[in-house]
């Protein structure tokens, strides 16, 4: 691929990187494993970004292959091998001056989503992303009355998860 589709999709990278901390945040608990995971889910994007035919958003299309790169991850945990040659490896995604740890709510609730199943994971991500029950249901391949419940069904649980954390609101 040449320098400017390259330019082209770091830009595009840059302007969605929020959807890139968010996947890592939900699907990964440790630091470490939070890193892993956004440099795996870059190398799936760069791969797999010579299909984007931009039928779709950018933002849409980087939503699914986070959430399938994050789900694919957790299952190998880690068995992973470093064969990433035919990646550039001076991607960098700017870092936003973001720390979870200062908002020790956001905390909490990232501690309960941990406990979460991956399709639960997946309607939450959606949720905190802004997108209807219409949108979600249609990411996650279910009908608009199935994403409503599953949503309302996930935040009961985490509310759940968090009270029997013994977190006061």
């Amino acid at each position: 691929m040449s320098n400017s589709t390259e330019t082209a999709f770091l830009n595009l990278v840059n302007k969605h990187k929020g959807i890139l901390y968010k996947a890592s945040r939900i699907y990964a608990d440790s630091l470490e494993d939070r890193e892993d995971l956004q440099q795996e889910i870059l190398i799936q994007l760069w791969k797999s970004y010579q299909n984007f035919k931009g039928n779709s958003e950018f933002s849409t299309w980087m939503y699914r292959v986070a959430i399938n790169t994050a789900i694919t991850y957790l299952k190998k945990e880690k068995k992973r091998t470093n064969n990433h040659t035919d990646v550039p490896d001076h991607f960098e995604v700017q870092n936003e001056d973001y720390n979870p740890a200062k908002d020790k709510q956001l905390e909490v609730f990232y501690t309960a989503v941990q406990e979460l199943k991956p399709l639960e994971k997946a309607v939450i991500f959606y949720f905190m992303e802004g997108m209807s029950h219409k949108e979600i249901g249609d990411n996650l391949g279910l009908s608009e009355g199935n994403a409503r419940v599953k949503l309302n069904r996930t935040k009961e649980k985490i509310l759940q998860i968090i009270k029997k954390s013994g977190y006061e609101f």
